[in-house]
This record gives C-alpha cells, structure tokens and sequence, in this order.
C-alpha cells in the first residue's frame, strides 16, 4: 500500500486499468453486428443469440430496440437501400436507367454473404421504402410500359436479381477451399465432358457448349436483363387500349 503523499510506484500504475466506455445499444449497432455475424455464418448461422454475442450483450438487451429475427431481417433489408437513388425518369433512356438500377442492385447484394436469400423474403412497401418503389414505378410509366405490365415488372426484376446473386453465393460457397479446383480447370473439365458427348443425340448442346461455360457472370447478368427489357419493350409499342 502507497503512503499518504507517497508517488505511486509505476509496478502498480500498471495494475489499474481504465474504465471501459460502454457504447450504447443501438438498432445502428445492432444491424452493423447482424451484417457481420451474417457474413461470417450466413443466413442460417443468423440469430438474436449470436449478433447479442457479436455486441457481448445479453440477448434480452437487443429486444429493447428490436423486436425480433425478422425485424432484424427487414431493417438489413433497409440498410440494403442506403443512399441508392433511382434517377429522374427518361423516356429515351428508360432502358438504360433499368440496367444501371439492377446493376448496383446486384453490387449491394454482393457486399453480404445470403443478402440476396434476406431480400427474396422481404417486400419494400414499408413507409421507408416506397419512394423507392414509386421512383421505378414511374420510369416505367414515363417509358410508356402498359400499367398492367408496369405493376409486376419491378417485381420480376428484383426476383432476376436476387435470384441472380443468391445462385453465384452458392457456387461460391461451393467451391472455396484448398482443395477446390479454380473456376478454370472446372471449365476445362466441362469442355471436355461436353465435347465427349455422342454428335448424334446431343447436336444443339455441341454447338453451344463453349458459349455456356465461356462467358462471365457479369456477361450473363447483362444478357439476363437484356432478355427481360427487350420483352418490356415490346409492351411500350402496344396501343394504349391494349388489354
């Protein structure tokens, strides 16, 4: 023990270690925790028990901010949509301004392992987000897309994109680790498997063999949008009465 007026000798200093800062609970920290437990675990690794471990809380202290997994679920969801704008409508561009809403809607999806698996069991017509909704309503109407083709087609697109991305999560997860061939000697070995298949009873699969392993997910993923947009298209040349 120190005499009074006595320094404190540094072997003891080093004995007394600061207070640690409690950081208050909040649904931003809370989400923040879920993405990384998300990422780590995936979807199915995803609970109340383990994001409150990520945040070395008790489990009944996240229930004062959320209600539950699922409302965990939706506001990962929202987070999903933080700073993405749809721009103005443009009736010469409409086209365009779809590929460049589901591009960065599959980059955003793409930054959290199964957020695509989240986002197929969510709809966007919370108060939050129907701006965003009303926004692609309108460049689809603006482009001339018939209302009762305009009314389902946000939806067939974001299903094509979630669908899109959670398919690569799967063949990613699939195929990681040290003993996992690379995505190029597995195409080498599908050429070959396809290049031995008997002319006669497969000549349509020889002819495009090559095309189906070649290309790029980015490739694919365009000609996938390409493939619905010139079918949303062909609506816009409808007569108005068109039923």
């Amino acid at each position: 023990m120190t005499e009074p007026d006595m320094p404190t000798p540094p072997w003891e200093r080093a004995r007394r270690r600061p207070a640690r800062v409690r950081v208050p609970l909040t649904r931003e920290r809370i989400v923040d925790a879920a993405f990384v437990v998300l990422d780590q675990e995936g979807l199915d690794g995803l609970s109340m028990r383990r994001v409150a471990s990520e945040l070395g809380v008790a489990v009944s202290a996240l229930y004062a901010h959320v209600d539950n997994k699922g409302e965990l679920l939706e506001l990962m969801y929202h987070r999903l949509f933080d700073g993405f704008e749809l721009p103005e409508p443009d009736p010469e561009l409409w086209q365009e301004q779809l590929k460049d809403f589901a591009r960065e809607s599959r980059a955003r999806l793409q930054r959290h392992r199964d957020m695509a698996r989240i986002s197929m069991g969510q709809v966007p017509f919370t108060p939050e987000l129907l701006r965003h909704v009303e926004r692609l309503l309108a460049l689809l109407r603006t482009a001339g897309v018939p209302d009762r083709v305009a009314a389902i087609a946000g939806d067939m697109l974001s299903t094509y994109i979630d669908g899109f991305v959670a398919e690569e999560g799967v063949w990613q997860e699939r195929y990681q680790g040290e003993d996992t061939k690379s995505w190029s000697e597995i195409r080498e070995d599908m050429k070959e498997y396809f290049g031995a298949l008997p002319p006669d009873r497969f000549p349509n699969m020889l002819a495009v063999a090559n095309l189906m392993v070649d290309e790029t997910n980015d490739y694919r993923f365009d000609l996938g949008l390409d493939i619905i947009l010139r079918g949303l298209a062909s609506y816009v040349k409808e007569p108005p009465d068109a039923s």
